[in-house]
């Protein structure tokens, strides 16, 4: 059963009942987690190459390239536009999400723009700081399972519809 947030939405500001629509939210939750696994391990992989090349800029430089080291603390503005570009961006996915097959979406059903991916970012790191995560939990008690930084930025994470085949089929032999 494929599903189109047009016809699902009937030009209302409402999101779709979960009730009426279940496969925009079925595994959304544990896949949300993954998702946030495998974009950690992609922005790990990226500091881990940046501290490879700050360490051997500083060997080099015999020590005078050193102070870049100070910079590191920025890295949290390159995990935030990680974040909005890719959110705000065509496939409205961080690739952790694309990887679940899930997708932010705005409450009325649209694609996020990069204000509203900006928003949601900087609300979830917020949230996340300010609680020890515990703040998460909301995602449990609630029927769309949105979090807080879901409900603030006016957005919800759904699987993505079914679409045609993105690899051709395999050759015949």
């Amino acid at each position: 059963m494929s599903f189109s947030f047009d016809t699902a939405l009937g030009g209302s500001d409402v999101f779709p009942n979960p009730a009426a629509n279940p496969e925009l939210l079925d595994g959304v939750l544990w896949r949300r987690v993954a998702a946030f696994a495998v974009d950690a391990v992609i922005l790990g992989i990226v500091f881990g190459l940046l501290m490879l090349v700050l360490t051997a800029l500083t060997v080099v430089s015999f020590g005078l390239l050193g102070f870049l080291f100070a910079l590191l603390p920025s890295f949290s503005v390159l995990v935030i536009a990680y974040h909005t570009w890719l959110i705000g961006g065509p496939a409205s996915a961080t690739l952790g999400m694309q990887f679940f097959d899930l997708e932010v979406r705005t409450w009325s059903g649209g694609k996020p723009g990069y204000i509203q991916a900006a928003a949601q970012s900087l609300l979830f790191y917020a949230t996340i700081a300010a609680t020890g995560s515990l703040i998460l939990i909301v995602a449990l008690l609630n029927a769309r399972r949105r979090t807080v930084h879901d409900f603030l930025a006016g957005t919800v994470v759904v699987r993505r519809p079914a679409g045609p085949e993105i690899l051709p089929p395999p050759p015949r032999f």
